[in-house]
């Protein structure tokens, strides 16, 4: 498939595809009119970089993980033992900015609660 077909079934744009590919995360095939060949697999692929991306992993851990990626229904799981600390910090560090979120979270509600009961008295009192 073409970048424009494999733009279409992503949500990734075909800029985001280059990027992608300038990045060394996709590999397309180069047909003799130098337009770029896409596989079924990238298709895959690319939703996995989506999903690395989210979690935050810059394109060259991204780079080193996906040749360790395997597809076990909705789940990717690594397959290269040696990944597994990088991960592992990766995951940590997720962990706190998770908590990070929650606690800003919570706060934003007790303000926003907070300013309920006065935010209804200045309107009954105009």
């Amino acid at each position: 498939m073409f970048i424009g077909e494999l733009s279409k079934r992503t949500g990734v744009s075909t800029r985001g595809l280059r990027y992608y590919e300038e990045q060394g995360l996709l590999r397309p095939q180069r047909r003799a009119s130098r337009y770029r060949e896409f596989e079924e697999s990238d298709v895959a692929t690319v939703r996995r970089i989506r999903i690395l991306l989210a979690a935050g992993l810059h394109t060259d851990l991204i780079r080193e993980v996906l040749p360790c990626m395997a597809d076990e229904g909705a789940i990717l799981a690594p397959t290269c033992e040696e990944m597994a600390q990088d991960l592992k910090h990766e995951r940590e560090r997720l962990s706190r900015s998770i908590q990070e979120l929650q606690a800003a979270h919570t706060m934003l509600d007790s303000i926003i609660h907070a300013g309920e009961p006065v935010t209804a008295r200045a309107d009954c009192n105009g």
